[in-house]
């Protein structure tokens, strides 16, 4: 081995050791009793943005607690010891909101769920069509004294190591999009510009714009992760590359980490984009396209169809970003002039290429998005 490469090696030593002592963890066996205690007791919290996470079927829970009287293995659970002492939940909501929602103490938007009846039980099926009150004593006792470790982040720890901890552990029973991980997790670093994007998502034009988006993915956060698209591209559309998912986390973290924030004018954007969709409802409105203005062209029929696009939201919400200075909502020869260029421009081959299967990298990505960008700027002389 070479000096350079002895060098090398200490080096990465070094810096493996520099971040362990840098985290400092417990583990602890915790009955499920003890938990719902400090639960009930506010000394265990689960934040708002988790608890609507929790999305096991009844079934599902009530298979768990099946697993707890038959004392099979779960898997451990995760928390963050907070300054104050007070323990908050990163990883295991679907198991600990089982057993709350089981016992009748699982509370949602301040309310509590009426408690879980259990079905679907499929090994001892007895169980089925009882709640926890039905229990017999022993079982009652037997489930309270059920065992889970809880390893513990402890509060001397990195706050920016607690945030990777969590990212990592995105391991629940259904899969959180990548925007619930993201909003999930970076307030362990800063929630300020996540709760900025969460605030913009509620402007009433950009819902107008984005009404085409189905339910379910407005109930994962999609309208969400439109918002920080916007913003990621409108900024940084410079670094994007290919995987649009590792950019998008990339940037929040890079504007949310107090320790080294990527400079961000919370004013001057949130002007931008409510102006941005101001001017795209009102496009909208004299195309006539109702909550079709992102949505793809049927070459076939000649007409803008129903579904939502992300790249002509892109295209157009992004490529009206080197104009939208310029551009007066109220003046009608402009918005006029904007109108056509989205209406020719859904439908022109040269856009449409640009758009589909494959299309979501940096060269596609510039083509549309330039496409727009320099018809909205011709359009306004």
């Amino acid at each position: 081995m070479t000096d350079k490469d002895s060098s090398t090696q200490g080096k990465m030593i070094e810096a493996v050791d520099e971040k362990i002592s840098a985290i400092r963890t417990q583990s602890l066996d915790f009955s499920f009793n003890e938990l719902a205690d400090m639960y009930a007791d506010g000394e265990l919290i689960i934040k708002p943005d988790f608890q609507r996470m929790f999305r096991w079927s009844e079934g599902a829970q009530a298979r768990f607690i099946e697993s707890l009287l038959l004392e099979l293995p779960i898997p451990p659970i995760f928390l963050i010891e907070r300054d104050d002492r007070i323990y908050e939940l990163i990883d295991g909501l679907q198991r600990f909101s089982s057993y709350l929602h089981f016992r009748g103490q699982l509370k949602m938007d301040g309310e509590k769920l009426p408690p879980l009846v259990l079905s679907d039980c499929d090994i001892v099926k007895e169980l089925n069509g009882h709640t926890y009150k039905d229990l017999p004593r022993a079982l009652e006792i037997k489930l309270k004294r059920s065992y889970v470790r809880a390893e513990i982040l402890r509060k001397e720890s990195d706050p920016r190591l607690r945030y990777y901890m969590f990212k990592r552990l995105n391991t629940g029973g259904e899969r959180l999009t990548e925007q619930e991980v993201r909003n999930a997790t970076i307030r362990l670093l800063s929630n300020r510009f996540n709760a900025f994007i969460v605030d913009l998502s509620e402007d009433e034009n950009f819902k107008e714009c984005i009404d085409s988006v189905n339910e379910n993915a407005i109930l994962r956060k999609f309208d969400q992760e439109l918002v920080l698209r916007f913003f990621a591209l409108r900024n940084w559309g410079e670094e994007y590359k290919h995987d649009v998912a590792d950019f998008l986390t990339e940037y929040m973290e890079a504007v949310s980490d107090d320790a080294d924030p990527t400079p961000f004018d919370y004013e001057r954007e949130r002007e931008a984009f409510r102006k941005t969709f101001l001017v795209i409802k009102r496009i909208s409105d004299i195309l006539d396209y109702g909550s079709k203005i992102f949505g793809s062209y049927d070459p076939r029929k000649n007409q803008v169809r129903g579904q939502f696009s992300v790249f002509h939201f892109e295209g157009i919400a992004i490529g009206l970003q080197r104009v939208i200075d310029e551009v007066d909502p109220d003046n009608a020869d402009q918005m006029n002039a904007l109108a056509e260029v989205v209406r020719t421009g859904k439908a022109d081959p040269v856009f449409l290429r640009a758009t589909g299967g494959g299309k979501n990298d940096r060269v596609p990505y510039r083509a549309r998005v330039g496409y727009f960008s320099d018809r909205f700027a011709g359009a306004l002389g």
